[in-house]
């Protein structure tokens, strides 16, 4: 530890509000726990619930750092009590608690895994927040296997874009939503078997169209109420919704709950925050045994859309606002 700065450049997003709060300034850097790691940022990845955060909407776990940031790729600097590893060195991408818009940041050593083979800190600060999120939803709760029909929403998304290449990886077919013909493309060059834009198609329409009137098994959900009615609709016999973002509202109006029962469908969802450092370790592994052999393979990696230095963060909440982005956007700390 006496080899560390004492201060470190991080992004500081005040009392909230529009991109312009977040701005670079200087603070301590932090000390890992026991059970923890200091990582000594190279890049970090930028997801909607840091857009969240820095509105006010979505406040970190308690203990956790208030710095905006939930996944970061670089260096172990130090290791906290306990942690035997990872070493001082060790090139390692985390999903962090908080604290990712820096130049240090510490994350439960359970949470850390190494980069894939060939991958640079770019790539490997794109992969924890969307692989952890599609992991644990999509092949857990959602419990998609080899032969059934997935169906994702905001198909070219981080999380649109994993899901669509896991889901063909391990053998089921893949189906998505877009908002534009471009981004309907790019659902296809994830591996889509098919894509809708819901701007100007029916997608529960297209999708019974699609599967011969059988529907999907899977759905994987960021919209919410928006999309709950046509959801149901678009499941199949002992289909699964899996909600994990409320972009379109959580309060539903007058729903038609009958598809439930008649298909017997199940409706669930989760956050990936608030669970414990020891649920994220068994994801960890399990991404860390199935998943990163498939990365090391050069297989269902990341598309990075564009890239910011750490001051630029403003600009790149912006781009993630605008929507226009396909794949993955990361802040490069120098």
């Amino acid at each position: 530890m006496h080899d560390l700065p004492e201060s470190m450049t991080f992004i500081d997003h005040g009392a909230g509000g529009e991109p312009e709060v977040l701005v670079a300034t200087t603070g301590p850097v932090p000390r890992p726990a026991p059970g923890e790691v200091l990582i000594r940022v190279m890049a970090a990845g930028v997801n909607r619930p840091d857009v969240q955060q820095r509105k006010g909407l979505y406040p970190p776990p308690k203990g956790a750092s208030p710095v905006v940031g939930l996944e970061v790729a670089g260096e172990v600097a130090a290791v906290g009590e306990g942690v035997d590893r990872f070493r001082i060195g060790d090139r390692v991408c985390a999903l962090a608690n908080g604290g990712g818009y820096a130049e240090f940041a510490v994350a439960p050593a359970t949470q850390c895994l190494p980069w894939p083979e060939g991958y640079d800190a770019v790539r490997a600060a794109a992969l924890p927040e969307t692989f952890f999120t599609v992991w644990a939803n999509l092949f857990g709760h959602g419990r998609l296997s080899s032969g059934e029909v997935m169906l994702v929403h905001g198909g070219t998304s981080g999380i649109g874009s994993t899901a669509l290449q896991l889901a063909r990886e391990f053998g089921a077919r893949p189906f998505a939503t877009a908002g534009s013909p471009e981004k309907v493309a790019a659902c296809l060059e994830f591996g889509a078997e098919e894509a809708f834009d819901y701007r100007t198609q029916d997608f529960a329409a297209e999708m019974k169209r699609a599967t011969d009137g059988k529907g999907a098994d899977v759905i994987l959900d960021m919209i919410g109420a928006d999309y709950f009615q046509r959801n149901l609709r678009v499941l199949g016999q002992d289909g699964r919704l899996v909600i994990i973002a409320l972009m379109g509202g959580y309060e539903v109006e007058k729903a038609d709950i009958r598809p439930i029962m008649l298909k017997r469908l199940v409706v669930t969802g989760s956050t990936m925050r608030p669970r414990t450092a020891a649920e994220k370790g068994v994801i960890a592994r399990e991404l860390e045994k199935k998943v990163w052999p498939v990365l090391s393979a050069g297989r269902c990696g990341p598309r990075i859309h564009a890239t910011f230095p750490l001051r630029e963060a403003a600009a790149a909440h912006r781009l993630m606002e605008s929507s226009a982005h396909i794949g993955k956007i990361v802040l490069t700390v120098a």
